[in-house]
């Protein structure tokens, strides 16, 4: 791109910044989907570029929602945005930075888009079975249009939650699990993965059995965390997930087992992009003293038991076995 203009080289730099690091959870599950139907001597071309593609996929897609939720960090650095941001700041440039910032960063976000897909295509070609080849594009595309289906209900659960009723926020936040994180994170990089190697009806069935209930049991680690978690290790402010208003499970169960007051509490705090250290500990101690922790926790060891039961009778090898089990225990324990 810098040969374009001399005036991408910071865009160019920030793209390779904001592609740096990261758990890399998606491109695993990719692999191991592959490898639990590829033999071992496979040429590897194929899926390192869907691997690749799926990271560069996730990457837009955190760049996008920091925009969306006003998030000033990302892995304990500004986000694209306020990179962006700074940029115009500390070059003096005409207009608003923030605009600047928000604006450069969909951009951003749009071309990393093109390079997932780019990307995808790469590797694509490389299949020799171009049924394979074909079930891989269908499944991408598939999750592609899931997430962001996702990412649209999760931000209509933060404004519209008032006007649901209360018997059906749970549901409806459970929803928000399955289709922004549960599938995009886990059970469709396994699927991919699985079908770039030529994966048979009931091998992709016996992955999407393992995939969605440990998806589901990732997300509620991730939504304990960002309530809980300590920034110095999950790279975002302690109760980052309380200042956007993210009506999780965990809000949702908090809610139901509280009293009048305490329910007012949360409705009146959750959400404030003020909220203060004070504030966000009070929330907090809500919370836990719901006994909402200890259910979440709950529901999280049954999709794990669920998608280890599954993992157990899938028809698949058992190094794959093992290196998903290994998988499995990383996901759902961390406190990254």
């Amino acid at each position: 791109m810098s040969s374009i203009s001399p005036d991408l080289t910071d865009f160019v730099e920030f793209s390779r910044q904001f592609l740096s690091g990261g758990k890399r959870f998606r491109a695993q599950f990719c692999y191991w989907g592959w490898r639990s139907i590829a033999p071992a001597d496979s040429d590897l071309s194929s899926i390192v570029s869907a691997a690749a593609a799926l990271e560069i996929f996730h990457a837009a897609a955190l760049v996008h929602d920091d925009i969306i939720d006003n998030s000033d960090t990302r892995r304990g650095a500004p986000s694209a945005h306020k990179l962006f941001e700074g940029l115009h700041s500390s070059s003096g440039w005409a207009g608003n930075s923030g605009e600047f910032g928000r604006a450069s960063a969909i951009l951003l976000g749009d071309l990393m888009l093109g390079w997932s897909d780019e990307l995808l295509d790469d590797g694509l070609v490389e299949v020799p079975d171009t049924r394979a080849a074909r079930a891989a594009r269908v499944e991408f595309n598939r999750m592609r249009t899931e997430v962001t289906a996702g990412q649209y209900l999760d931000i209509l659960e933060e404004r519209a939650w008032l006007t649901q009723p209360a018997s059906e926020l749970l549901a409806r936040a459970h929803r928000v699990i399955v289709f922004k994180s549960a599938k995009y994170s886990v059970q469709a990089p396994l699927v991919i993965g699985a079908a770039l190697a030529g994966a048979s009806a009931e091998q992709l069935a016996a992955l999407c059995t393992v995939g969605l209930p440990l998806g589901i049991a990732f997300q509620l680690r991730d939504d304990l965390l960002g309530v809980f978690g300590d920034a110095t290790v999950t790279g975002k402010p302690s109760g980052d997930d309380l200042r956007e208003g993210k009506r999780t499970v965990l809000i949702a169960v908090a809610r139901d087992n509280a009293s009048d007051a305490v329910r007012n509490l949360i409705d009146e705090y959750l959400g404030d992009p003020e909220l203060d250290t004070e504030r966000i500990s009070r929330l907090q101690q809500a919370i836990l003293a719901s006994g909402a922790v200890e259910q979440v926790e709950a529901l999280i060891a049954q999709n794990v038991a669920e998608a280890r039961a599954a993992l157990t009778a899938a028809p698949i090898g058992p190094e794959a076995k093992a290196a998903l089990e290994a998988l499995t225990e990383t996901v759902t324990q961390r406190t990254f």
